[in-house]
């Protein structure tokens, strides 16, 4: 439990900070990720956290980035994370453009779900927000969705006079997949780049917008995952929809059930906030002393989660120091 009696059992692993595309409100125009580096966790590292966090009570575990299926050693990384004894679930985020040769190898290291970013269905419209192309994303989740992942879901950033039209066809495009839709407020993640408040769309608006077009129903149940999204039902189509209000809900730190790693080793209690745990000292410190150095790691994880805010900052003029691409999805 963390100080406000919020049960801490999901980590998000960030393997690294570099990507094959450069979304707008992820990385900043002069932001440059780094090379694999000493900083870097290895392979060994992140599992090594994993367990360490397994053995705490973390139960929920999603890979993520930067695009994490740049790293060459991203299977096995799955593989022997789903191996740790108390792992019950394996999520991965990705923007799908290298999915057709690794959605079956991650499905058989165990990754259960898959979340892909898709903010819009026009291919202009993708390639000037994302630098990437639409095409080998639509393979990317055709490959997802032939490989059999327990829960595919599609995730897209609402930007006002960017692809706020896109609300009702991308509804349409998951129900017709059966892979849920879930639309995000644009968080303050990218400084200096070219989104800024005039872009911000809130999730009520998106509803609206939804909601003249198809019923939306409460859900009684949720997809696979963990995260924050309220879940409706659309009653036409039949597809799910999902509304992730992190600026405008009121309440939506409420549940939070999660840390964050970063891929140069910072456990971040809360992504709105500055604050971070640098583990590399407990991981690479030699004392001598073994049962020093076995509880060390446990007791930084624990530092963490004692350091868990109540609120994010979005709301209070949050000054971003690293970008969300450097945080981790």
């Amino acid at each position: 439990m963390d100080p406000f009696g919020r049960l801490i059992d999901y980590l998000r692993i960030s393997i690294t900070d570099r990507c094959n595309e450069r979304c707008q409100y992820c990385m900043p125009e002069n932001y440059k990720p780094w090379t694999q580096r000493s900083d870097h966790l290895s392979a060994d590292e992140i599992v090594r956290i994993a367990a360490s966090a397994a053995d705490l009570g973390f139960r929920k575990f999603r890979i993520t980035g930067g695009e994490p299926l740049m790293r060459a050693d991203v299977v096995e990384i799955a593989r022997r994370i789903w191996e740790i004894p108390g792992v019950q679930t394996l999520g991965l985020s990705t923007n799908a453009l290298l999915l057709p040769r690794l959605a079956e190898p991650l499905k058989q290291a165990g990754v259960r779900s898959i979340n892909i970013s898709l903010d819009t269905l026009d291919p202009v419209a993708y390639r000037n927000l994302t630098g990437g192309r639409l095409a080998a994303v639509l393979a990317g989740i055709a490959a997802a969705a032939a490989a059999g992942f327990e829960c595919i879901k599609l995730n897209c950033v609402l930007l006002r006079g960017i692809n706020d039209g896109q609300i009702i066809p991308l509804a349409e495009f998951g129900s017709a997949r059966n892979m849920p839709v879930r639309f995000i407020e644009l968080m303050p993640l990218a400084p200096g780049g070219p989104l800024d408040a005039r872009h911000f769309f809130p999730v009520a608006e998106a509803m609206a917008r939804l909601a003249s077009h198809d019923v939306l129903e409460p859900a009684t149940t949720k997809p696979h995952g963990h995260g924050p999204a309220r879940y409706y039902r659309l009653r036409r189509s039949g597809g799910l929809v999902g509304f992730i209000g992190a600026v405008t809900c009121a309440d939506f730190c409420a549940d939070c059930n999660k840390l964050r790693l970063t891929a140069d080793g910072k456990l971040r209690p809360c992504l709105g906030r500055h604050g971070e745990i640098d583990l590399h000292q407990a991981l690479r410190a030699k004392t001598g002393d073994r049962l020093a150095d076995a509880i060390a790691l446990p007791a930084a994880i624990r530092e963490a989660i004692d350091n868990k805010p109540e609120h994010h900052g979005f709301a209070e003029d949050f000054e971003v120091l690293r970008p969300m691409t450097a945080i981790g999805g």
